[in-house]
């Protein structure tokens, strides 16, 4: 049967003094509570673990055993408060991050720069892949926070904006050029380009697919790739039209590298920020965000 905690405590206490009046200045009780408490204690366990003498008391044999295991417990419950502190005092604790190798690259680094440079004791897990899996782990509570786009369904998961997004179709200006010199100046890019797109598995490919599909846009011919990364380079060298994310190639339109193309409708934007669960933050969770909110703020 298992006792009260405070039951041992008070055996371990008196055990370690060797005498009920000091034990009980010690826990700040009485002596008549102390032996009333040991009493009790052996009265449960069967066996006797003090033997009583003028000074005081001595551990009987199975009260040395059952005194090497509370000693050792409570040398861990002790190990177990001070590495709290530490934590707390020195913000060690550990963060998992699930995000997209784009959005990691692009959004996430920087973020990660200043709440290292500021926590740098906190263990950092980056798990990269899909937003659905990522959105699928933030669910089952395998990572603790999720960098995605805004999802249309919350769920049981909380979301922090952090910027905007805009899908957007570019080129080089001699693909271009060739394609309206080869089809003619009303050609119909999405009919007669090369459109570079991301493949079906990808979040950003589902969104941009209901684009098409409300605007009854059907490219007929397709390049798909993996990653972002992959189809920015190739829109980069001339393979076809490429839809990508405006904010990330904005130094190559700047450039003069890429060209916009201009669409009837633009592609709506999105939100980008971090989910987490409902049930509340960790401190390296809360670290995380002030250190986000600093650099927002350029501190």
């Amino acid at each position: 049967m298992e006792q009260n905690l405070s039951q041992y405590k008070i055996f371990f206490e008196v055990a370690k003094a060797g005498n009920i009046s000091k034990a009980a200045k010690e826990l700040f009780i009485s002596q008549p509570a102390i032996s009333k408490s040991i009493s009790k204690l052996e009265g449960n366990l069967g066996v006797s673990l003090f033997t009583r003498n003028s000074r005081g008391v001595q551990l009987t044999d199975e009260g040395k055993l059952l005194y090497n295991h509370t000693e050792a417990a409570f040398e861990a419950l002790l190990q177990g408060e001070q590495e709290l502190k530490r934590i707390k005092e020195f913000h060690i604790g550990h963060l998992r991050i699930g995000v997209s190798n784009t959005l990691c690259k692009y959004i996430l680094l920087p973020y990660l720069k200043n709440f290292i440079e500021k926590y740098p004791h906190i263990k950092i897990t980056i798990e990269s892949q899909s937003t659905a899996h990522t959105v699928t782990m933030l669910e089952q509570h395998r990572i603790d926070l999720g960098l995605i786009a805004e999802p249309s369904t919350r769920r049981p998961l909380l979301f922090t904006p952090l910027m905007e997004i805009q899908d957007a179709f570019v080129a080089t200006k001699s693909y271009l050029n060739n394609l309206y010199l080869r089809e003619g100046q009303d050609a119909d890019i999405f009919q007669t380009g090369n459109i570079l797109l991301l493949d079906k598995n990808n979040m950003t490919r589902k969104y941009i697919d209901e684009y098409l599909n409300e605007n009854q846009i059907v490219p007929k011919q397709l390049l798909e790739v993996t990653t972002m990364d992959l189809l920015i380079e190739f829109a980069k060298i001339g393979m076809g039209i490429g839809c990508v994310i405006k904010d990330f190639v904005q130094k190559e339109l700047d450039q003069g590298d890429l060209v916009l193309i201009p669409l009837k409708k633009e592609i709506n934007k999105r939100t980008v920020g971090f989910a987490y669960n409902s049930n509340g933050m960790t401190t390296a969770m809360e670290n995380f965000f002030d250190a986000m909110e600093a650099g927002m703020n350029g501190k």
